[in-house]
């Protein structure tokens, strides 16, 4: 369980965690639960945690947009930091006001930059906490819910090997497609 909580934590709010896989590992929590057979949690504290999580970790996120956000801004691509990933959370940010905090949740990268765009933007504190106490309440509850209610489908309880292996394979997908775009984006540049 506290690999859970620390994937949730880095993805919700540090700039490494853009790429680990927050929707699918709160589904995939949520079956596990179900199943009873991995995860021996009762689902309420498994949500509790799953949230307080999400939130500590945007709230991280925050402080450190807050703090050094602005001079990302001017930072040029490197190997783990791709400007355009702030770019797409700031305009995100700017079309959703305050609501982005919660919708962001439910998009995958968004997710993680949002919180930081919030702080270099000096989003009001007040403001930001409510909305990522909404947001990390709606997506820690609602995805690891629905796990868990397919859990409950006894074709998916005799093949949850499988289906945890079909999850992560669809994990991989969203990385294996950026990958390939990048490296055509690198092709057309050289040409």
């Amino acid at each position: 369980m506290l690999g859970i909580l620390a994937i949730v934590f880095a993805e919700s709010g540090l700039l490494i965690g853009f790429f680990l896989p927050g929707d699918s590992l709160l589904f995939t929590t949520g079956l596990l639960v179900a199943g009873g057979r991995y995860l021996h949690l009762p689902l309420w504290l498994v949500i509790l945690l799953i949230v307080v999580a999400a939130v500590a970790g945007d709230q991280v996120g925050y402080v450190f947009g807050r703090r050094v956000g602005p001079a990302l801004f001017r930072r040029p691509n490197s190997r783990l930091f791709k400007q355009e990933n702030l770019t797409r959370a700031q305009e995100f940010f700017d079309r959703y006001g305050a609501r982005s905090i919660v919708l962001a949740r439910f998009v995958p990268i968004v997710r993680t930059f949002t919180p930081i765009v919030a702080g270099a933007s000096r989003m009001h504190y007040r403001t930001f906490s409510l909305y990522n106490v909404i947001g990390g309440a709606l997506w820690g509850t609602g995805v690891t819910l629905l796990g868990y209610f397919l859990g409950q489908v006894e074709f998916v309880k005799s093949n949850i090997e499988l289906i945890l292996i079909g999850i992560v394979a669809l994990s991989v997908v969203p990385i294996v497609v950026e990958l390939l775009r990048g490296r055509s984006r690198a092709r057309s540049a050289r040409s």
